[in-house]
């Protein structure tokens, strides 16, 4: 019980002390507030009083800005109106200057038109005079002023032709000379380094025998032999009169070159019957192809061209047994890539390009007899066709001038070519080609107007044409020689260079092409 009240007790002990304070707090927030209230009303009227410090402040100053702009731009508009007088000043004196130069202008306009007829006048008379002079000239010199024109014409056209043949004359031997002297050094630097056999085969094989009276064997009974020899190798076997020898005969070089091998086996065997002679023969084709691989991969070995197709190489082999007059064709390929790579360095040009387009230049060669068209667009295709880059193949169908050769490698090769089929002992051909060609030369040369003679010497590199000296003179005789040339250029196939000559009486004028 003790306990309740006393906790009563502290309740309401803290009451009478909680109400007590907010009394007292309330007291004294009261009195704080009038204090506030009399600061701010304190602070109001001491910012009112500024205020209006400032406001008249700035009144003055804006009067005094005011007064300052008006002097400025009474003085601005001062001189601004000494400037107009000035400019109205000069303006007066600009006018009277003008009319003055106008007055003196109408002067001069009456002074130049009084000229202009004065002029007029005198032209008229110039030109009755002139009229009247050309009448006289017309009657003194028997023609019209036409026909005196196209007179003139026709002499300054015949001395401008003149000029221009002195002037080609000069710069084609000055060019040529220059070509010449650096064509000569290039081609004997490569000729010089480049040492090639000199191989000269036919398109047929002799075959030696021990006595005439193997003949009989070969024959056979009936000749089922040589019967049977023909059809197995595809090649004529001739038997004549030819002591110890027959001849076999084929246009294509590789069986031919397995005829032989199969006859010589026979003959060293001694037993010759349809039975061995397909034996023999089947043998003959593994070696000769072994042949063919081995002069391919030697060829590409030789040269250094790598990355060659298998079936190139293989061609490139079968060139061994084909010959083109009387040169081995791959023997010449080899040169030719020789000798293009060489010039190729020389004129700082791909060499590699070269030395590969000079080996397969004639790959068609190796195949002409199967396929037709010229040897050249042949190879091309094949080329082509097992995956050459292209300017290979350029250079290729280019060699022989079926295509206009367009790179520099196409045109060493086909320079190579000439170099190497048309230097002595490496090439010959029949007396019949050689009698035409000549033929055909002094036939291109002597249907040309004035010509007299004609004469082909040092085997068909040179011709001589003798022409009549009242037809042709000296000018014409060097247009005559650059026609000459570019016919037999046009019209005819030759190895390496003709050179034309014309002799008008102790005079020469020659242009080699």
């Amino acid at each position: 019980m003790d306990i309740l009240v006393t906790i009563i007790i502290a309740i309401v002990a803290i009451a009478a002390g909680v109400l007590l304070g907010f009394v007292l707090r309330k007291n004294f927030g009261e009195k704080q507030l009038d204090s506030a209230r009399e600061s701010a009303g304190r602070i109001v009227a001491d910012a009112e009083k500024q205020a209006e410090t400032l406001r008249k402040e700035a009144l003055l100053e804006a009067k005094d800005e005011v007064f300052r702009l008006r002097a400025d731009a009474e003085t601005e508009a001062k001189e601004r109106r000494k400037e107009i007088t000035s400019l109205e000043s000069r303006l007066l004196q600009r006018e009277e200057s003008i009319e003055r130069r106008a007055e003196s202008l109408d002067k001069r306009e009456h002074q130049l038109s009084s000229q202009t007829g004065q002029v007029e006048a005198r032209a008229k008379d110039l030109e009755d005079a002139i009229a009247e002079e050309k009448a006289r000239l017309e009657t003194l010199a028997g023609m019209t002023a036409d026909e005196a024109k196209q007179v003139l014409l026709k002499r300054v056209e015949d001395d401008v032709k003149h000029d221009a043949a002195i002037m080609i004359r000069e710069v084609e031997a000055q060019a040529r000379e220059e070509a010449d002297k650096k064509a000569r050094n290039i081609v004997g630097i490569a000729i010089q380094r480049v040492a090639a056999d000199h191989t000269a085969e036919s398109t047929v094989s002799v075959v030696h025998i021990p006595s005439d009276d193997m003949k009989g064997r070969i024959i056979g009974r009936e000749g089922r032999n040589i019967r049977a020899f023909e059809q197995m190798t595809g090649i004529n076997l001739i038997i004549d009169d030819t002591p110890e020898a027959v001849i076999l005969s084929s246009f294509d070089p590789v069986r031919r070159e397995i005829g032989r091998i199969t006859l010589e086996s026979l003959l060293a065997d001694g037993r010759i019957h349809p039975a061995r002679i397909e034996e023999m023969f089947g043998k003959a084709e593994k070696i000769v192809e072994q042949q063919i691989h081995e002069a391919g991969e030697q060829a590409v070995f030789e040269t250094q061209v790598h990355g060659v197709h298998a079936e190139l190489v293989r061609t490139l082999g079968r060139l061994r047994f084909r010959t083109s007059y009387g040169q081995n064709v791959l023997k010449h390929s080899l040169e030719v890539s020789y000798l293009a790579g060489v010039m190729a360095a020389e004129l700082g040009v791909d060499v590699k390009l070269a030395k590969r387009a000079g080996l397969l230049h004639d790959l068609g060669k190796a195949i002409d007899h199967e396929v037709e068209g010229p040897h050249a667009l042949i190879g091309a295709e094949l080329a082509k066709r097992l995956g050459e880059h292209k300017e290979i193949v350029h250079c290729i169908e280019a060699h022989h001038g079926d295509v206009e050769p367009s790179t520099v490698e196409a045109v060493l090769v086909q320079a190579a070519d000439a170099i190497s089929a048309s230097r002595p002992g490496a090439r010959r051909e029949t007396i019949e080609s050689y009698i035409k060609r000549l033929e055909k030369l002094e036939e291109l040369a002597g249907a040309h107007k004035g010509v007299e003679k004609v004469y082909a010497m040092q085997a068909g590199r040179e011709i001589r044409v003798m022409v009549k000296p009242d037809a042709i003179s000296d000018t014409d005789s060097v247009v005559l020689a650059r026609d000459i040339a570019k016919e037999i250029e046009d019209q005819m196939e030759y190895p390496g260079q003709i050179k034309v000559m014309v002799i008008r009486e102790s005079r020469a004028i020659d242009y080699a092409k």
